[in-house]
């Protein structure tokens, strides 16, 4: 006599295995992305990103060139993988994460597969240079030669233009010349300087004051003048932002960011935005 299966045991049972392999992988260091829009650092996809980067590379996901690329890749990898997984006839919730393009390929599949598989071939590309392009130590010197360079060089321009652009005819031919580089030359701490020191990607303290400053001075280069027309002035009011958002990050709110769940909603969306192709968007950056 033939029994016939329980299929609510079937499907519990099913159940069971799937949650077994997704324990078993992460137990190894391996996870699947989380069905959020946005990844966390403490998201186990994230940390098992971060992890085989430091077996492979020796360097850790933040300190990549463009470490939020790297997890997109990433991301857009695993749901290509469970893709061809099902169009190439592998069972139902077949589990991609830490296999490589070959095991979640169950072969055939059609024109349907072979666009898929094209797809995971152009992406893997991309993602075997940007894991390899580290942010390197001579990189972060550039970036603060060019904020030095630019603080001197924007204190000539707010305070006498002349001595770097008397010589040319445009100078003082154009109207109204010599004021807009005055201005220039305030504005000049937002455009580049800011820039600069933030591009060297720093933590703690001082991306805090870094992330103020680059709030701040704007908004100092925006009210001064009507205060006053000494562009010399203003340019010295933008300094002083800068300096007292680093006495401020330093002395006053020195624990590095660890707790931001005091901070109002505004301002964590304003922090969260200065952080946008930085490398901490996504997870990318503790």
């Amino acid at each position: 006599m033939m029994i016939e299966p329980n299929k609510e045991s079937s499907g519990l049972i099913t159940e069971e295995v799937r949650e077994e392999a997704k324990d078993a992988l992460a137990a190894v260091g391996w996870a699947a992305p989380s069905d959020s829009e946005e990844l966390t650092s403490d998201d186990p996809f994230v940390q098992s990103i971060d992890a085989s980067i430091q077996r492979e590379v020796g360097v850790s996901l933040e300190e990549l060139l463009n470490p939020a690329k790297v997890v997109n890749l990433e991301r857009e990898l695993y749901s290509l993988r469970s893709e061809l997984a099902t169009v190439t006839g592998k069972e139902e919730g077949f589990e991609v994460a830490g296999l490589s393009t070959e095991e979640c390929d169950g072969g055939g599949g059609g024109e349907e597969a072979n666009e898929i598989r094209n797809k995971i071939a152009t992406k893997e590309t991309s993602l075997n240079t940007e894991r390899r392009s580290v942010f390197r130590g001579w990189l972060k010197n550039v970036f603060l030669a060019q904020a030095v360079l630019s603080f001197f060089l924007s204190f000539v321009m707010a305070s006498d233009p002349a001595l770097l652009f008397g010589n040319f005819g445009w100078f003082s031919s154009v109207y109204n010349m010599d004021t807009s580089i005055r201005v220039l030359g305030f504005w000049w701490w937002w455009l580049f300087i800011v820039p600069s020191l933030r591009s060297r990607r720093p933590s703690g303290a001082e991306k805090k004051a870094l992330d103020i400053a680059f709030l701040g001075t704007p908004l100092i280069s925006l009210v001064a003048p009507a205060a006053t027309k000494d562009t010399v002035l203003i340019w010295a009011a933008n300094l002083l932002v800068v300096l007292s958002s680093y006495g401020y990050a330093f002395l006053i709110d020195s624990d590095d960011g660890s707790d931001d769940r005091k901070q109002p909603g505004w301002l964590k969306f304003l922090f969260k935005s200065l952080d946008f192709g930085t490398g901490k968007e996504r997870g990318a950056r503790r």
